[in-house]
């Protein structure tokens, strides 16, 4: 059973531009590119969003051709991501079912019993969790509880390992754990991190990549070419990771 998701208009959003590749219509968010450099800079976020960055002068039909040329590339992203999506099947929260951590797989299994303490416990390849009554709503909050509490750790961790490798950070920046639907991680302009718990289930060099890409937020705000010259500085291999990450989407952002 797949998962259906109702978007609002693209094209009714402000700052959004729209063109047609073949029949497919292709919608893409436009925000200032503050950069020296001319060309526009193209994303597309696994939950199938086009970002497109371009210089202030540009117009919104330079603009337009400028991303139509990439027409052919954008459809494929889009169409793999929705290919993932179309494979995610939600959770139940029962015994038997794979989850995630630290890019390992676990089988869950649920216990129940009335007079124990109710917890999550990884024991040999299983996440156990004990419930005094078994509910699905009671065994995700539960393991939701878990994971919130291992990414603190976890990104506390990853966190000072990578402050050797980014010589531009000075103090250490304090780290806010939040769920969001799209991201992450984000930066603040006063260099406060925000970590989204679910990261705690990739690869730890996923991890290393999501804190090391904000930490050069810290250096440049923006997507720049210096931002990018940062981050491949310090992770020559990101981009492989980022696509490890971004594959990954369907079976850990749930």
């Amino acid at each position: 059973m797949s998962v259906a998701i109702t978007l609002p208009d693209p094209s009714s959003m402000p700052g959004t531009l729209c063109f047609y590749y073949g029949d497919e219509r292709i919608c893409f968010e436009r925000s200032h590119r503050q950069s020296k450099v001319d060309r526009v800079l193209i994303k597309v976020q696994p939950d199938c969003r086009v970002q497109v960055q371009a210089p202030l002068h540009a117009s919104d039909e330079d603009v337009l051709q400028a991303v139509k040329k990439r027409a052919r590339w954008i459809y494929q992203q889009l169409r793999e991501f929705r290919a993932q999506q179309e494979h995610v099947t939600p959770r139940r929260y029962i015994s038997g079912e794979s989850h995630y951590y630290l890019g390992k797989q676990y089988q869950l299994k649920v216990i129940e019993a009335r007079d124990d303490k109710q917890q999550v416990k990884l024991l040999r390849g299983s996440l156990e969790v004990s419930v005094r009554q078994k509910s699905a709503d009671r065994v995700q909050a539960l393991l939701n509880d878990w994971y919130r509490h291992k990414a603190r750790d976890v990104f506390a961790r990853r966190l000072d390992a990578m402050l050797d490798q980014t010589l531009w950070v000075t103090g250490r920046p304090p780290i806010r754990i939040l769920t969001m639907q799209t991201q992450w991680g984000s930066c603040s302009p006063q260099g406060r991190l925000t970590l989204n718990p679910h990261l705690v289930k990739a690869p730890r060099d996923c991890i290393d990549y999501v804190i090391l890409h904000e930490l050069c937020h810290i250096a440049e705000h923006n997507h720049s070419e210096r931002f990018y010259r940062f981050l491949k500085q310090v992770m020559p291999q990101w981009e492989a990771v980022k696509a490890r990450l971004d594959g990954m989407v369907g079976k850990i952002m749930v």
